[in-house]
């Protein structure tokens, strides 16, 4: 099963998805539960979503710890379900404490100080990015402004691994971390440079960048972004 819940914000969510997964209760039970309930205050104002599957799309709830506590006990406590509602409980928990722990460490000066010179660095490369996708656009490349997302989804899965997705992954890292995707930061801006001063075709230019990255992420090793508290 996936991650049981998200962080989103200063919240913890899970899924309609999740619970019926969790539980064995087929979905469309979970979300006729709901729509029966919606007039409930707690229902009143979940939100709703969809994702693909099977090549269909499916509406789910987005629910966050108040409005599953209240979907939860109204479902019968048969072995599977007591046994969801627990884990979901201890991860609503865990969830919480991670983020008590990033709003911790975001207040610490160190980490302010750290954050906004790495900031200063990320747009120096920004910048150069902007002049490769130039580049690349100029060289027949169709597809050039995927390079932006491409080198940071590339970055990030040189260095770090995660338990779950963030929206902004740098207000999650500790300061070493910090210094470490500034350092990243910085070697691409200048393999992006190099690469484009001696005329190389812009895939070649990509290509050192990323060479450059796993070899530095081999001699720093990977770390947990956000390593959640153990139960």
């Amino acid at each position: 099963m996936s991650a049981l819940c998200e962080i989103k914000g200063n919240e913890v969510f899970t899924t309609s998805l999740k619970i019926a997964e969790g539980t064995g209760v087929e979905h469309r039970a979970i979300m006729q539960l709901l729509k029966t309930h919606s007039g409930r205050k707690t229902l009143s104002t979940f939100e709703m979503s969809k994702v693909s599957r099977g090549g269909r799309p499916v509406e789910f709830a987005m629910l966050n710890e108040i409005q599953t506590t209240f979907l939860i006990t109204l479902m019968r406590n048969s072995d599977i379900v007591v046994e969801f509602k627990e884990k979901l409980t201890q991860e609503f928990f865990r969830q919480r404490e991670t983020i008590a722990q990033l709003v911790r460490q975001q207040k610490d000066p160190n980490w302010q100080n750290v954050r906004r010179d790495g900031k200063q660095v990320y747009m120096q490369k920004t910048n150069v990015v902007k002049r490769f996708v130039d580049y690349a656009t100029e060289q027949g490349s169709k597809n050039a402004k995927m390079y932006y997302a491409n080198l940071a989804k590339m970055e990030n899965s040189a260095l770090f691994f995660f338990e779950q997705k963030y929206p902004n992954v740098r207000e999650t890292l500790t300061i070493k971390q910090l210094m470490q995707v500034a350092t990243a930061d910085d070697v691409i801006e200048k393999s992006l440079t190099e690469g484009m001063s001696e005329g190389m075709s812009y895939k070649d230019c990509y290509k050192l960048a990323k060479n450059r990255i796993i070899a530095f992420a081999d001699i720093i090793g990977r770390s947990p972004v956000v390593k959640l508290l153990e139960n």
